[in-house]
């Protein structure tokens, strides 16, 4: 199956004008927020929060859907036409619409990587039915993406988030939280939770420590508002930062994704698919670990 793209109807967005495929390169240098579009209400959900972002940021949106034979291609360029013409006229914001052939766990982080996006919006329902067992589509959507996915569950509760809560553990990648954080307070102006949990093992504890260190010190550095929040540990990190963070009304959790998630992993559940599905629907921003 080959894999084509078409781009259709790419219209004013703050002033500038896109009107084909030979001009999305301009979008190049404003680093998109892409949308992954299902026709789903969580589908719906994430283009909300994306609109959110792309307000705050002055950033292009593009709706991306992924089909299993071309001959549909026609149809849902049309289709999300006109979701795109019905969001300009409630928001000002006028998406741009890809439609490509292939698989969604690979041509999404393609289409991410070849227009540089800033940001990915998912909906997902979380963990229900058959995903118990065989693992969130949703995170191998995710991982080895070069731009972090904010992954929702429900409409946004308020345009602003205010609460950040951000697990921190001994993995050195996890300081590659900190740019994210930079950039949620530079668009929100929020306050930081980091949680923890002290291990017994004194290496863990001590690089745990460090990380928490690091954290500290960016965010002071930067003037940004927070609080130290030492977990029992008795629950695990993962559920007791989804109790934590549903304590303090959290509008976002900050996580890290595995690095070299395994087959393993998928199937009975790494943390972080935890936090993602988690009952209380607060969105989550998972980074992924680069070299």
């Amino acid at each position: 199956m080959s894999n084509s793209i078409f781009i259709y109807n790419i219209a004013p967005f703050f002033g500038r004008i896109f009107f084909s495929e030979t001009k999305m390169d301009d979008i190049h240098h404003n680093k998109p927020i892409v949308v992954p579009w299902d026709y789903s209400q969580k589908a719906e959900f994430a283009l909300l929060h994306a609109i959110d972002f792309a307000l705050a940021l002055q950033k292009e949106l593009i709706l991306v859907h992924i089909t299993k034979e071309e001959f549909d291609n026609a149809l849902n360029v049309e289709r999300l036409n006109l979701i795109a013409e019905d969001v300009m006229r409630k928001y000002g914001i006028r998406p741009g619409v890809i439609v490509r052939t292939g698989n969604i766990f690979t041509e999404i982080k393609r289409i991410i990587s070849e227009y540089d996006a800033e940001l990915a919006v998912m909906g997902t329902h979380g963990l229900k039915g058959l995903q118990k067992f065989t693992g969130s589509w949703a995170l191998k959507v995710i991982t080895g993406s070069r731009a972090p996915f904010l992954v929702v569950q429900d409409k946004p509760a308020e345009p602003d988030i205010r609460r950040v809560v951000i697990p921190l553990d001994f993995k050195a990648e996890e300081r590659q939280k900190l740019v994210w954080m930079n950039f949620i307070a530079n668009v929100f102006k929020c306050k930081f939770y980091l949680c923890y949990v002290a291990n017994s093992d004194q290496q863990i504890r001590k690089r745990t420590q460090a990380n928490i260190n690091a954290a500290i010190k960016a965010l002071e550095a930067s003037q940004i508002n927070y609080e130290l929040q030492q977990l029992s540990g008795k629950d695990g990190l993962a559920s007791e930062t989804i109790e934590f963070a549903q304590s303090m009304d959290a509008g976002l959790i900050i996580i890290m994704t595995t690095k070299n998630i395994r087959f393993q992993d998928y199937v009975l559940g790494a943390a972080e698919q935890q936090i993602i599905a988690n009952e209380a629907k607060i969105p989550v921003m998972c980074v992924n670990p680069m070299e």
